[in-house]
């Protein structure tokens, strides 16, 4: 590779880490906002709480096929910019949202969010996927997931310390107070105080989205990528393969959300104070760190994408099960650590799924991001069992099932329509 192009490379990459830092920056803030809307705009239940991550991921399943649309017209650059001044407009509908403490208007400003990262998710996934070989296309996702998560564990340390300061007391004062007037003024101090960090967000994302679109970020053509399985294919439904993986994707951002937003609901739950639950997050992007700096150095070198998504579903069972089997802190201890199993997951499933399907992969990118509507569903199915089976079993249940079809995908999914 010429000095220019290295260079050029280099550039690439930085640009799509710092909308991957983007990404985690915002995607995260979820676990924070879990229990800040439920106190702020008195919410009743865990399932009305977690309409927060519904309403975020959901958009992804309705945008994603009109997100390949639009990067057809747009090009991946101009797609990017686009996503992120969609952002933008999601993040200042919180201050309306903060005014007049409406949880409806806080989730239409989560759902803008979402249909921003899903056109961002749909250009840049594929984009860092074949900008290089394919082999060694998830240690170069494992570099994005460390920028994704670095930024998600330091969001929710940043909102907690503002939205959330001192909130066991605030619960407290909210819950004993009798006064009506009283009680509303308490909950409208703490809405209001989102309004600043949203509005911060919303500037920043609106001179990201200029720069980008003034960068020397190149376009890619992903019509002759990949080892042309294609050829002779008419339709994206004829890549079982790519099926299987949105399936295996809807799952794992499932359990992800699980580990890394619910764990603060769950931590509640099991008698620990809001005080030293809201950063509970924040651990479990922790050990996503590491397992990515692992993933960087592994493969494709010592471990290939399969052989680490294996290993990551048969890490994940292990964790789960201890999670169940163990009580208070040693539990949230167990489940943060599934930061470290889920990891490898995205950067291994990602590049698997959408190998060989040349001239389809936009659209096939779209699918996979679709199946990114398992963060807004599998938490909800939770709530639902944590009220009748309570929170461990919920979690045992989810999670075992979820890592068995992904060793399933590892081992054997990923190969189905692709080997005689």
């Amino acid at each position: 590779m010429s000095d220019t192009r290295s260079a050029s490379y280099v550039m690439s990459v930085s640009i799509i880490g710092i909308l991957f830092f983007i990404f985690g920056f915002v995607t995260w803030l979820n676990g924070t906002l879990i229990p800040f809307l439920k106190l702020a705009c008195d919410l009743h239940s865990d399932a009305q709480a977690l309409l927060v991550t519904f309403a975020f991921y959901m958009a992804y399943f309705f945008l994603a096929i009109p997100s390949s649309m639009i990067l057809e017209k747009t090009g991946f650059k101009n797609g990017m910019s686009l996503g992120l001044f969609v952002m933008a407009i999601g993040a200042l509908v919180f201050i309306p949202a903060a005014t007049g403490r409406s949880f409806p208007l806080f989730l239409s400003g989560l759902f803008i969010q979402g249909m921003g990262l899903s056109l961002l998710q749909t250009a840049s996934n594929p984009y860092i996927s074949v900008i290089g070989p394919i082999e060694s296309a998830a240690s170069r996702i494992s570099i994005m997931g460390i920028c994704n998560k670095v930024a998600g564990a330091i969001s929710p340390l940043i909102l907690g310390a503002i939205v959330l300061e001192g909130a066991t007391e605030i619960e407290q004062k909210i819950s004993s107070t009798t006064d009506l007037a009283q009680r509303s003024g308490l909950l409208q101090d703490l809405s209001h105080r989102v309004i600043l960090p949203y509005g911060i967000m919303a500037a920043v994302l609106v001179l990201l989205a200029v720069m980008i679109r003034y960068s020397s970020l190149p376009e890619i053509e992903t019509g002759d990528e990949g080892d042309q399985t294609d050829r002779g294919k008419t339709s994206i439904l004829q890549f079982p393969h790519l099926l299987l993986g949105a399936i295996c994707i809807f799952i794992y951002v499932g359990a992800e959300v699980m580990a890394g937003d619910v764990i603060t609901l769950y931590g509640k739950s099991i008698g620990i104070s809001l005080d030293d639950a809201k950063n509970f997050t924040s651990y479990t992007l922790r050990s996503m760190v590491i397992g990515y700096i692992i993933g960087i150095f592994a493969i494709p070198k010592y471990l290939s994408q399969a052989r680490a998504l294996t290993w990551s579903a048969i890490t994940g069972l292990l964790l789960a099960t201890l999670a169940f089997v163990s009580e208070g802190y040693t539990s949230i201890v167990f489940i943060a650590l599934l930061g470290f199993a889920n990891a490898l997951m995205w950067p291994a499933i990602f590049p698997l799924a959408i190998e060989g399907l040349g001239k389809f992969t936009k659209i096939g990118s779209a699918i996979l991001i679709m199946g990114i509507a398992g963060g807004a569903i599998v938490p909800q199915i939770y709530a639902r069992l944590s009220e009748t089976l309570g929170p461990p079993a919920a979690f045992y249940i989810i999670m075992v099932p979820t890592y068995l079809y992904i060793l399933y995908y590892a081992l054997k999914g990923h190969l189905v329509g692709r080997r005689a």
